[in-house]
């Protein structure tokens, strides 16, 4: 099945509405196709091509509500599924915190789609492969890494009149190089919506200087150090605090936002003065859907404003409850950053760690925004200025907002997981013990 045109998926979209006699109706219809890669040990593994489509109906009749999905789109199917979704609606017990759907929205177009990714045949996917393997294989060293392409659209509307469409493409490449021994290991991440920006082999040779410079790595105490973050060390610790910018979990007392006695603390000053994050759904580099799940419009948000706390997002329920515009959650992120080289970095510190990627970061107090995880994949010693040596990798437990105000410098934004991150140098970052992983 082709992707659907916005034409056509306003048709079923439409027969969906027609076919409801609930109080409300809305409905998701999306659908991708997609090709990846796979290879391990400098051999292709897997290569395959997948499609899928989906749609879901929502039906209200005052405050309760059923939901009901199908991947066929004839008549009989559509009928069935929004029959289902008005029994199950009739079923439920009313949901207290149930908003009313949006009216007609209007939506400024996002560059999200491109045609060079969207005609991505298996050829490219195979000399993707061989630009990562082949230099690898050249040096002694064992790749496996992963590239999955999608071209997709998603559309929604609802009995109220609103309607929108959007198409996206996206290319994601993963490799990871490691000695034959096994005791080094290199990383690197890619993402686009254009494939034309992917250089495989490129991100391949960063990998692979990693591993090579990563072997026979020296264990350290663990302790607090002046370190060196690359955006795949940081963007785990950034994109969790972000996510917890919630107003409802701070006004409610659950997160860190949350200020003692109650409130919130939107606009007060908790990050050092360098720090400026935002999302903007149409930026260039990191361009992302004009509207949320529920349609409400996206645009150009700021949430922290050199250090300040400037915006919160809020569901449709809270907002009304606050007497506030609903403001969706970030999208993507953009951070600002500074002018230092990764080198400058290096050069300027007396002692400390150059962080080339963490991983398994999971949440250990909510409310002071506490995390701990693991470095990987090339961590390394440094003195005076220079890369000493490769040491052995560190567990941590750190939390992103005293990151943000231990800041010495900051880097160049990379795009990294459909975020723009600088790296960054970062004072006083806690390890507390070592791990045998490479």
């Amino acid at each position: 099945m082709p992707i659907l045109s916005k034409e056509d998926a306003r048709s079923i979209l439409e027969k969906v509405m027609s076919f409801s006699t609930a109080d409300e109706c809305s409905a998701n219809l999306s659908g991708y196709e997609g090709g990846n890669i796979r290879y391990a040990r400098n051999t292709v593994s897997t290569s395959g091509a997948e499609s899928n489509y989906s749609l879901s109906v929502t039906c209200a009749f005052g405050k309760k509500t059923g939901s009901a999905s199908i991947n066929e789109f004839d008549d009989a199917s559509l009928k069935r599924t929004v029959a289902r979704a008005e029994e199950l609606a009739k079923l439920a017990p009313e949901n207290p915190e149930y908003v009313s759907v949006l009216g007609p929205q209007e939506y400024k177009a996002s560059k999200t789609f491109k045609a060079r990714t969207a005609a991505m045949a298996p050829e490219d996917r195979t000399k993707v492969a061989e630009a990562s393997i082949v230099p690898c294989a050249e040096k002694g060293l064992v790749a496996a890494g992963f590239m999955e392409d999608y071209n997709s659209f998603n559309s929604i509307m609802n009995s109220k009149g609103l309607f929108a469409y959007n198409r996206s493409t996206s290319v994601d490449f993963s490799v990871t190089v490691r000695t034959e021994d096994g005791t080094g290991s290199g990383y690197a991440l890619r993402d686009y919506n254009d494939f034309s920006n992917l250089d495989a082999g490129k991100a391949t040779n960063i990998a692979i200087r990693k591993a090579m410079g990563s072997k026979d790595a020296k264990a350290i105490e663990p302790g607090k150090y002046t370190v060196i973050l690359e955006p795949a060390a940081s963007v785990g610790l950034i994109r969790n605090m972000m996510w917890s910018f919630g107003a409802r979990g701070a006004d409610e007392g659950r997160s860190f936002l949350a200020k003692k006695g109650g409130g919130n603390r939107l606009g007060e000053q908790m990050f050092d003065p360098r720090v400026t994050i935002y999302t903007d759904p149409f930026d260039a580099k990191v361009p992302t859907s004009p509207w949320s799940g529920n349609g409400l419009a996206r645009k150009k948000t700021t949430w922290i404003e050199k250090g300040v706390v400037k915006n919160m997002y809020y569901s449709r329920y809270w907002a009304e409850q606050k007497g506030v515009d609903p403001v969706p959650g970030p999208s993507n992120l953009i951070m600002v950053g500074g002018s230092a080289s990764l080198a400058d970095m290096i050069k300027s510190t007396k002692k400390g760690i150059l962080v080339t990627r963490t991983w398994y970061i999971r949440s250990v107090d909510p409310q002071t925004l506490l995390y701990t995880g693991l470095t990987r994949d090339g961590t390394f010693y440094i003195e005076d200025g220079e890369l000493k040596f490769p040491v052995k990798n560190f567990r941590f437990n750190e939390s992103p907002v005293i990151m943000l105000n231990n800041i010495e410098e900051l880097g160049k934004p990379q795009r990294i997981n459909g975020r723009m991150i600088p790296p960054m140098k970062i004072r006083d970052f806690n390890f507390t013990s070592l791990s045998d992983a490479i």
